[in-house]
């Protein structure tokens, strides 16, 4: 009987399509790929071939061989609407093998991609996640975060990732009067008039569900009641419209510490660590009492500083945050429970910070300072310091951090579309 790894190695999946349509015309503006393992076998469903390869180590690869046999196909069939394809959490660790490369070049050539990523790869790999994010706007293709109100956790890590299209997940469409369904609502309401985003209800199934997609505030539908999984059209159809793509975000074009970013559009003032204390314990307390957990980032310059009192706050906030992370000289991977880490060098410019940043779905704030290396008593150190509630800033320093919260190995992070 044919295993898991012969599905792999003779590269047996094909792609099936389903229509995306923008709901005020019914024009289809594009499609999502869908992928099947060999027909009448174990693996038909893309869960259980998934599983498999997940089982036996070689899910990365697997994405690879799914992403390139939707392209092969749209290639083929000529298509010239937008491609949505999905990928696993962990293909940015894995090469592009060489018999792919060919079709994965020419995708990235001739089609106009949207690929697809979840939230809850995120904290599992930030730097991962935003390289890969870079790497697809690098080829002018663009990202969807999918499955979006999922996880009650997964909207503070929404303006991470900077989605082109954000994807309601499709229990949304059953449960509009629940409570959560409001929150993911409005949070994403929130974004994509903040970005320009487009926002795409999957789902739908019938005439009720495309009234409710609307009411919350997407454009753009998928579901049974557009078409099924399917081969793509024969005649390929006229481009119309396409969806738009948005700029990519500011510390994809710029770099800079969480000072630096911060300071650049905010006064600063210099003050003693003692008067500073009140105010990070007062950040702490935002990210601790939220009613939608945020994002909770924090620079403590050296392990020394992130005591057992403050490490006993922020097990208590990881416990219900999507992502806290303490970085400072001999700071692990796991300074302390549920929090992730992440050692700077003795020479690192961020040694020489200590920063305070919270993210979360409708608020954002950020404290951040600068040692002027003052000698004496703890309490009497002087810090350059600025604080800011602006959102745009805020995300701007915690993006900065994110890219230090991974491997630093190069060779784990491959480009995904340059092969």
């Amino acid at each position: 009987m044919r295993t898991i790894h012969d599905v792999i190695d003779d590269r047996a999946v094909t792609s099936l399509f389903q229509p995306l349509v923008e709901l005020s015309s019914g024009r289809v503006l594009g499609y999502e790929a869908l992928s099947r393992g060999p027909a009448g076998s174990p693996w038909e469903s893309p869960v259980t071939l998934f599983a498999a390869a997940r089982a036996a180590g070689r899910d990365g690869e697997l994405d690879w061989v799914c992403r390139a046999a939707a392209y092969r196909a749209a290639l083929d069939a000529g298509l010239r609407q937008t491609l949505f394809v999905n990928m696993e959490p962990t293909a940015w660790h894995t090469p592009c093998p060489a018999d792919l490369a060919p079709v994965v070049a020419l995708a990235r050539d001739r089609l106009r991609v949207v690929t697809e990523m979840t939230e809850r790869a995120i904290a599992a790999d930030p730097s991962g996640l935003l390289s890969a994010a870079a790497n697809c706007r690098a080829a002018g293709w663009g990202v969807a975060l999918d499955d979006v109100g999922a996880d009650p956790m997964s909207l503070a890590l929404m303006p991470f990732v900077h989605p082109d299209v954000v994807k309601l997940d499709m229990q949304l469409l059953h449960s509009p009067d629940d409570p959560h369904t409001s929150h993911v609502v409005a949070a994403v309401a929130a974004y994509a008039e903040a970005s320009g985003a487009t926002v795409l209800a999957e789902g739908v199934e019938t005439e009720a569900h495309e009234i409710i997609a609307r009411t919350m505030g997407a454009t753009v539908g998928q579901g049974w009641r557009y078409g099924r999984p399917a081969p793509l059209p024969a005649v390929p159809e006229p481009v119309g419209a396409q969806l738009p793509l948005l700029s990519p975000p500011v510390t994809d074009r710029t770099g800079g510490t969480p000072f630096e970013i911060v300071a650049a559009q905010r006064p600063t003032v210099v003050t003693t660590k003692a008067a500073l204390m009140p105010i990070s314990k007062y950040l702490e307390a935002l990210a601790r009492d939220s009613h939608q957990p945020p994002v909770l980032l924090s620079c403590f310059q050296e392990a020394r500083h992130f005591t057992r009192a403050t490490a006993r706050r922020y097990i208590a906030i990881a416990t219900r945050s999507p992502l806290v992370a303490a970085l400072g000289v001999d700071l692990g991977d796991e300074p302390a429970p549920g929090v992730r880490g992440a050692a700077l060098a003795a020479g690192d410019t961020l040694r020489g910070e200590w920063n305070v940043l919270v993210v979360g779905p409708h608020q954002a704030a950020a404290l951040v300072a600068r040692d002027l290396g003052d000698d004496g008593p703890e309490a009497d150190r002087r810090f350059a310091f600025a604080t800011t509630y602006d959102r745009t800033l805020v995300i701007a320093a915690a993006r900065s951090l994110l890219h230090l919260l991974a491997p630093t190995d190069p060779r784990t992070v491959p480009d995904l579309l340059t092969v």
